[in-house]
């Protein structure tokens, strides 16, 4: 069976994220897929990326420079366990989910921590292997969001903007910097302003769309699909 990583960014259960990701699970689960959840706020994932990431002797201890030690770190084995962790999440994972609430045009802190500290240089991706030859290649990756504005907010003439320009630094950015293959977003538009039926509507919408999701094409990684 085909194995999935949540990446999930809420602080309540009971919040539509919270339901979207469980929806997730027991949909795919449904399907013969293992799927495994990173909740970071449960398990108070540290988003910063400090000198703690690295176990044993720097590199160089005289001036640190974080990407630097991360990639000699991982090359000897040496990150922190919480890390190593996280990427043997990645690793095993065919596809990767990121489900969150957009804050401030991009994903919650937290997530972005978990971003800056698992996807490091060495494993993620090594100049010039990124992008299409980023060491990711072979994974997939979905985000699966909430947002504050309606879609006409976020439409092309909205106030504010079109929501792919917003997709760019995290889809192109990051997923596709590493090689992953990016399918097109899943986005609930403000959910808090919407009726109790809508937000039923939302999870069955999310419910059927993971059912045929690995017949789904990955959008065409270029700028045209952001700016066009």
């Amino acid at each position: 069976g085909r194995k999935v990583l949540i990446v999930y960014a809420h602080q309540e259960p009971k919040s539509l994220n919270g339901s979207l990701k469980r929806v997730a699970v027991e949909e795919l689960s449904k399907q013969g897929c293992s799927v495994t959840v990173s909740d970071l706020y449960a398990m108070q994932f540290e988003p910063r990326a400090t000198r703690n990431d690295i176990v044993g002797c720097l590199h160089n201890s005289e001036e640190f420079n974080y990407g630097v030690e991360t990639w000699e770190a991982y090359k000897r084995g040496g990150l922190s366990s919480d890390v190593i962790e996280e990427q043997k999440k990645v690793q095993e994972a065919d596809l990767l989910i990121f489900q969150f609430p957009l804050y401030w045009f991009s994903m919650p802190a937290i997530m972005k921590g978990w971003i800056d500290r698992v996807l490091v240089q060495g494993f993620a991706y090594e100049f010039p292997n990124c992008y299409d030859s980023g060491f990711l290649k072979n994974k997939l990756a979905l985000f699966s969001f909430t947002t504050g504005g309606t879609e006409e907010t976020y439409a092309k003439g909205g106030i504010s903007g079109d929501i792919r320009y917003l997709l760019w630094p995290m889809q192109h950015g990051i997923m596709h910097f590493c090689g992953v293959k990016v399918l097109a977003p899943h986005i609930c538009f403000a959910p808090e302003y919407v009726s109790e039926e809508k937000r039923k509507e939302m999870l069955i919408a999310w419910a059927q769309r993971l059912k045929t999701l690995w017949k789904e094409e990955p959008i065409n990684c270029s700028p045209e699909w952001y700016f066009k």
